[in-house]
């Protein structure tokens, strides 16, 4: 299962979805989902984090894009046992504290009582932070911790969750790493 960056941004990197946002491919080629306020809009759309009118301006991509760093911050000092940046927790828990957490109780004349999360425009980003950063909080506080992982195959940039010998977030990467393997033997001089 592969932790986004979407966890990172990932919303839940024990379900694989969403996948990574920004995605390091062979050759040095870059791909970011979030690059642009349009593909913001069509990501988090996608990931049901937003309606598809959302209308996500830059100002919001740029703050979603900020967030994925500072995720990207912790899942790597998690990984590598080291302290997190306070700058990264703070963050998160600022993007934590932008949404109720709480449905609110409403009333329907035929089916009666019911609870939703209300998202007027103006908090659709604020929402989509919050989950995002719940979902990475969940993660690394959650029984699924000790199996956050980076992928093994160069260049990417993903974590996953180690499932039993799998060190690879995708069938891609480890196909990769195996091609680059058998490669180095190939070409490493034979001794006499």
């Amino acid at each position: 299962m592969a932790v986004n960056s979407s966890t990172v941004l990932s919303v839940r990197a024990a379900t694989g979805a969403p996948d990574n946002s920004a995605l390091a491919l062979p050759g040095g080629h870059f791909l970011d989902l979030l690059g642009t306020a349009e593909a913001t809009n069509r990501w988090l759309s996608r990931h049901g984090l937003a309606p598809e009118d959302a209308g996500v301006r830059e100002m919001s991509a740029t703050q979603l894009r900020s967030l994925r760093e500072r995720l990207r911050s912790l899942f790597a000092a998690h990984v590598a046992g080291l302290p997190a940046l306070p700058a990264a927790l703070a963050a998160v828990n600022g993007a934590l504290g932008r949404a109720p957490t709480a449905a609110l109780l409403y009333w329907d004349e035929k089916t009666g009582p019911y609870r939703a999360a209300p998202c007027p425009t103006n908090e659709v980003l604020d929402r989509a932070l919050a989950a995002l950063a719940a979902n990475a909080a969940d993660l690394l506080t959650g029984a699924d911790a000790g199996r956050l992982t980076a992928c093994d195959s160069a260049p990417c940039n993903r974590y996953l969750l180690r499932h039993g010998r799998r060190h690879w977030c995708s069938t891609r990467c480890g196909d990769r790493a195996r091609a680059a393997r058998a490669y180095a033997r190939r070409i490493r001089p034979t001794t006499d």
